[in-house]
């Protein structure tokens, strides 16, 4: 067993999943730098409101910085020398990248190249970075497995995640500092981010406004409560990954390697529908939603399921939230923060 990671960098500290994992490390004692370029995908107010609560733990810093600012981030670390680096900041949401392109290249390929150099600088103990169920794409055997074939994605959003992938691979075997990839799997809870379609939903419910539910609301996902996804991204940092001494090239698997190297789905692994989250939000909520049917959209796919099993064998990751607890987990916090303070609800 490794001794825990104790100074760690936290990219994307002000989004939904990096605040949570942040707060989890201060809460256990960790010192946490974060690090965020702030940007204006969806309400800064909700991300300063994070923030400072994060401020209110000890060891907590936080430096507003852009990952695309590569001499800054090199700075950063050889002043620092993190013991791990925990890379959660990315361009996020599939139907966004239709309409801005860019953006995803720019933080989720160059700013990942940029954390990966950065990483070789320092030697650093443990990179964990996140990807997405998203790079499933046309694949269609479920549970989507890590050891399945995922050349075929659906959205830019996915296929730059996929050459995360590629390069954090890459990045292990030249240089042999340990690496670990996570695929997230629709996460969910309190302080989650106004585009998911769960606060989306809650948001219409409560100002009588017309939701808009794809494809009959019959598309399936695999929801994963925050606190199930934090739990399980703790275990990954304190178990750096290794070289897996049985792996052939003659039948490789693209979930290790003989370098340093380690990817796994993190999820629930239990799909739901659309409509069985609705109706779980209309139950908790106490009001019907007003519903606009719309077709599936480019970039989605019918269904998500994750096969965590080679996470719950390595790192003893257990989800244990049911998706009608954790929304009422969200619920709890929605009218809290916005319907008892007077806040208004952000949009997406």
């Amino acid at each position: 067993m490794n001794s825990p990671a104790k100074n760690i960098l936290v990219t994307g500290a002000a989004g939904f999943v990096g605040f949570h994992v942040a707060k989890r490390l201060l809460e256990k004692g960790r010192q946490v730098t974060g690090i965020d370029n702030l940007n204006e995908y969806y309400s800064l107010e909700l991300k300063s409101e994070r923030l400072e609560e994060l401020k209110k733990l000890p060891g907590f810093s936080f430096i507003k910085q852009d990952l695309c600012d590569a001499p800054a981030l090199h700075d950063l670390v050889d002043r620092e020398k993190f013991d791990a680096v925990v890379h959660l900041a990315a361009q996020a949401g599939v139907r966004y990248s239709l309409e801005n392109p860019a953006a995803y290249v720019d933080s989720n390929m160059v700013g990942t190249f940029n954390v990966l150099e950065a990483c070789r600088r320092i030697n650093v103990g443990h990179l964990v970075y996140a990807s997405s169920s998203s790079v499933y794409g046309l694949n269609s055997a479920m549970p989507y497995a890590v050891h399945n074939n995922v050349d075929h994605p659906v959205s830019l959003y996915a296929a730059t995640k996929k050459s995360g992938e590629l390069m954090a691979h890459s990045y292990a075997h030249l240089f042999r500092f340990p690496i670990t990839g996570l695929r997230f799997f629709t996460v969910y809870g309190p302080w989650g981010r106004p585009d998911m379609a769960y606060f989306k939903f809650a948001r219409a419910i409560m100002l009588g406004e017309p939701l808009p539910l794809y494809a009959g609301g019959h598309l399936k996902r695999d929801y994963t409560y925050i606190d199930d996804i934090v739990s399980g991204v703790l275990a990954v940092i304190d178990h750096p990954a290794t070289p897996d001494e049985e792996w052939s090239s003659e039948n490789p698997n693209p979930a290790s390697s003989t370098a340093p190297y380690r990817l796994y789905n993190i999820g629930a692994g239990k799909p739901q529908s659309t409509r069985e989250m609705l109706a779980l939000l209309e139950k908790e909520l106490g009001r019907e939603a007003i519903i606009e049917e719309l077709p599936m959209q480019p970039g989605d796919v019918e269904s998500t399921w994750a096969d965590i099993e080679s996470l719950k064998r390595d790192v003893g990751y257990e989800p244990t939230t049911e998706l009608r607890d954790g929304l009422r987990e969200f619920v709890s916090w929605f009218r809290k923060h916005y319907l008892d303070s007077g806040r208004d609800i952000p949009k997406a």
